[in-house]
This record gives C-alpha cells, structure tokens and sequence, in this order.
C-alpha cells in the first residue's frame, strides 16, 4: 500500500481473504474469497461508481495450504492438488478480470496486472518439475494475453501483462530461499517498488506480454 501511495495513487481498493481494515486516507478495505465467483462479483460491483484504472492481482499458491509442495516427479502429481493449484493460479484471476472487465473505463490509461512467474515460461523450462505450478501459471499467461486482447477491444489504452516479482522473502518462498545466490532475495518492499515500476513503464504495446521484476520481457 506505501508503495502505491508513493507512486500516487489517490484511492486504492485493497482486497484480501481477511479483510482486515488498512489504516490511511483513501485506502476501501475488502474481503474477498479468490474461489467464488459471487465474491468477486460482489467486490466488482461495489467499485463500479468509482472504479480503479489499475487492478494488480498479487494472488498465487506454491505450497498449498494442505501442506502439498511442488512436484518433483511425474509421480507425485495429485489430481486434487493440482486443480487447487488451477483454481488459485488461474481460474481467481480469470474471474476477476471477467468482472473488472464489465467496470473499467472506456478511455484512458487502465491496466490489468498479476503475479506470474518466470518457471511459466516454456522457452525457459530446463529442468522440469513443479508441475501444477508451472501449468497453472502458464495457463495464466494465456488468460491475461486473451485478457488484454478484449480489453483492448473496448480501449485501445488498455492492457493486461504478467509481472514475475523475482525472489520474495515470503512464507512462499522460504522452503527454497536456502539454495539461492547471495544479493537475489528481495525484500517485500523492494519486490512492491520493482512491480510498480514496471507497471509505470508499460504501456499498449507491451499488450499480453510477461515481464521480469526488472523490467525485461520474459518469452512464454
């Protein structure tokens, strides 16, 4: 929230499971529930009189919250595991966009936003694993390229691309922080201004397209 604040933001809807009230001027608190529909409807439609020119879905799921990690081997996938893995990565995201779709502006600048990830990526796939992580995310890709395609649509202003934040000192990444090069783990501030940045930095003609926390266009 700093972050937008300092980048100027005069309103911002900040939306969570908890709906926990964030202090500071023109902050609207809200909850809303990533796997339904009608809360995300509901958190649309409160909006729609004063709706937001940027919507950033910062949503994602690695390790589930049934202790489930990222597959190692073919053998390790679960069939459950891996729709949860859908129903957060892809199919959270997908709804919101069908419903800030009905409120955004039909002219000026507006951008949809979210959380991918470099190991999406196809042309970068080395090593394999992670499975529903890695296809839940790649099917996000693909969302947000059809995403800002329709949006576009109605104004050719609008835009919609996925930002990979890097490395966070997050709950989601601490099982793997042991194994990464010194100077790579960003803190959650640094990872906030990077993503702004990018966002700022971004305009129609980087429509549908994935980009790293520094600013390079990431290949699908």
């Amino acid at each position: 929230m700093q972050q937008l604040r300092r980048a100027g933001c005069a309103k911002i809807y900040a939306g969570s499971r908890s709906g926990h009230v964030i202090e500071g001027s023109g902050i609207t608190p809200f909850h809303f529930d990533l796997e339904s529909e009608s809360s995300l409807r509901e958190a649309a439609e409160m909006m729609r009189l004063d709706p937001p020119q940027l919507v950033f879905v910062a949503t994602g799921a690695l390790t589930l919250d049934d202790g489930s990690e990222p597959e190692k081997s073919l053998s390790s996938i679960d069939p459950q595991a891996m729709m949860k893995s859908f129903a957060i990565n892809a199919i959270g995201p997908a709804l919101i966009a069908k419903y800030c779709a009905l409120i955004f502006p039909r002219e000026g600048r507006v951008v949809f936003a979210a959380l991918s990830a470099r190991v999406a990526s196809m042309d970068d796939n080395r090593i394999g694993g992670w499975h529903s992580y890695r296809a839940s995310k790649a099917a996000l890709n693909m969302l947000l390229r059809n995403v800002g395609i329709e949006m576009n649509r109605r104004n050719d202003q609008a835009f919609a691309i996925g930002v990979h934040p890097g490395t966070v000192d997050t709950r989601l990444s601490e099982p793997f922080q042991k194994n990464l090069p010194q100077g790579q783990l960003q803190t959650a501030a640094q990872s906030a201004a990077h993503i702004i940045s990018v966002l700022n930095q971004c305009d129609a003609e980087d429509n549908g397209h994935l980009f790293a926390w520094d600013g390079q266009r990431i290949p699908y």
